[in-house]
């Protein structure tokens, strides 16, 4: 990054000198080199704003605008036979000119992702690859924490995109004057800063901002569409607004979901009883996933490690639950045949 900004800087430098010193436009030296920085500038916003386009498009355009330009120049032939008065046959030639290549260079843009540029092979091949190796994180995800133990391994490859506006929201809940609001934003910062030390993961913070767009997570689907990119979240309403606008998701939660044990009617768990349940003699245990197990006849056993029955297992939108039943004449012929074993 510092290598680049060196050699904008003296590109800039450069630019200044020789307008300095060749003075266009018959300006005074000063003017001439604000002239040439100005300009330079522009040429750098161009140049940022280019290179964050894919290569589909960049042809894309590139072929558009040739073609425009021979539209442009076969216009300007039957302009010429024609008896239109010289300075506006003049206009004319230059607005066609203008007028064919802007149309053409964004008409080829638009039309550019149709091109299957990894059927040509050599440089060509990865450039889908690279694009879709991005992932962006949005501020539940990372507020979560859980991103970060899923970086640590392996699972999430390629590029990890942070955007500014990201950023800022973050920076807002850290600084909110709610104590827990502030502790799940600094945690926030934290996991960020974790992930950016991972040798495995490279993080990429952007500038890009929608300023026409107030939602953060609509900022985030034009992001990922720009980017061609997917969205890493645990929000359930910006995964369901993203699939319909066809960006793709990876849901931590759906992630957490699909790693959960399956248990099946009449396996024997064992559990440790937290807390008493709704129900009359229910005990309340919990996996190691944070799945609840739901225990009958299991009150007195609070703060015990017991064998259980799993009796059922629910699937709600928040998860598993299991339910299961002890049976304390079980639990004891268990306990005898394990004291033989250590007898004998």
């Amino acid at each position: 990054m510092l290598d680049w900004l060196i050699v904008r800087g003296v590109f800039l430098i450069v630019l200044f000198f020789v307008s300095y010193y060749l003075r266009p436009f018959a300006l005074e030296e000063w003017e001439a080199g604000l002239a040439g920085v100005v300009i330079g500038i522009a040429i750098l916003i161009f140049e940022i704003r280019l290179s964050r386009a894919s290569l589909k498009r960049l042809i894309g355009a590139a072929i558009g605008s040739i073609l425009g330009i021979i539209g442009a120049y076969l216009m300007s032939l039957v302009l010429n036979q024609s008896i239109i008065p010289s300075n506006t046959l003049s206009f004319l030639q230059i607005l066609v000119l203008l007028w064919m290549t802007y149309i053409g260079l964004v008409v080829g843009a638009t039309k550019g992702d149709m091109l299957n540029l990894a059927a040509l092979g050599g440089l060509f091949g990865g450039e889908k690859t690279s694009k879709r190796s991005q992932k962006i994180l949005d501020t539940s995800v990372i507020i979560d924490g859980r991103i970060a133990d899923i970086c640590t391994t392996g699972f999430i490859d390629g590029t990890l995109v942070i955007p500014q506006f990201v950023l800022r929201e973050l920076q807002q809940v850290a600084d909110s004057p709610d104590p827990l609001k502030r502790n799940r934003g600094r945690r926030g910062l934290d996991i960020l800063q974790k992930i950016q030390k991972m040798a495995s993961v490279t993080v990429q913070i952007v500038d890009d901002d929608f300023s026409h767009i107030r939602e953060v997570d609509i900022k985030l689907i034009e992001l990922a569409k720009a980017y061609e990119a997917k969205i890493v979240t645990n929000d359930f309403n910006l995964n369901k607004v993203a699939q319909l606008q066809g960006v793709e998701v990876l849901n931590i939660n759906e992630l957490a979901n699909s790693l959960k044990p399956i248990v099946l009617p009449g396996e024997i768990m064992r559990v440790f009883i937290l807390k008493e349940g709704k129900e009359y003699n229910q005990g309340v245990a919990y996996l190691d996933d944070g799945t609840m197990v739901v225990v009958d006849n299991a009150k007195k056993m609070i703060s015990k490690t017991i064998d259980i029955s799993v009796t059922s297992v629910l699937q709600t939108t928040a998860g598993k639950m299991i339910f299961g039943k002890y049976d304390e004449r079980f639990q004891q012929q268990k306990e005898r045949t394990e004291q033989q074993v250590v007898n004998q």
